[in-house]
């Protein structure tokens, strides 16, 4: 018997949009000795599985088109179901990692790993362990710490302006509502462009939506 053998027992749910991918990764699971109880398109439809059959182990594509995957693994965290999470994503960008370290997955996985890569950490998600590279946990990192630092240099003025910018308000709306001159708002609009680091006020509302700034509509 295998090491991975040793995992038979455990129930695993595999939720990707891509149809090839999922039948591609029960195939290989199955190899491996490690039951695959089902498999779905959807996000409502992994929770609604979720519920009903409690598998072990579920490994969750990121952006599914119903619901994110960041959602569902928040959703299966707040309802303290027992399934553990292992993100699956065509993604390595920080956010992405942030975010599902946030929802309390159990790792992260590239499409792109190496079939055995796969296995190992399906099997160390059934054990309950994780399985993060230090090269993805200090990307994150490092990202949340360049949100906040760019956060930080901003005024108390610059952050409501940028807020309402996060929101589509022109600088017309934002004059108005702050009770200031449009020429204000837009030497406000251009120092937040330069300590963000971005070019336009569409890659600061871009900026604003993957820092996971908390945004009043």
């Amino acid at each position: 018997m295998t090491a991975f053998e040793r995992f038979h027992f455990c129930i695993i749910l595999l939720a990707d949009d891509h149809p090839a991918l999922r039948v591609g990764l029960g195939v290989l699971l199955e190899q491996a000795g490690i039951s695959v109880i089902g498999e779905t398109g959807s996000g409502r439809e992994a929770l609604e599985q979720i519920e009903a059959r409690r598998p072990d182990v579920i490994v969750l594509d990121c952006q599914l088109p119903d619901v994110e995957g960041t959602a569902v693994a928040m959703e299966i965290k707040r309802r303290g179901l027992p399934t553990r999470v292992l993100a699956l994503s065509s993604y390595s960008d920080a956010r992405y990692v942030r975010a599902m370290i946030d929802a309390g997955v159990v790792g992260y996985l590239l499409k792109d790993e190496a079939p055995e890569r796969i296995v190992e950490a399906v099997c160390a998600a059934a054990r309950g362990k994780s399985l993060w590279t230090a090269e993805q946990v200090l990307r994150a990192q490092r990202w949340q710490e360049e949100i906040k630092d760019r956060w930080a240099q901003l005024t108390t003025r610059e952050r409501e302006v940028l807020m309402l910018v996060a929101v589509g308000q022109s600088n017309k709306q934002i004059a108005r509502e702050l009770k200031l001159s449009t020429k204000a708002v837009e030497y406000h609009v251009t120092n937040i462009l330069s300590k963000l680091g971005v070019g336009s006020r569409a890659e600061a509302i871009v900026w604003m939506k993957d820092s996971g700034l908390e945004i009043d509509a």
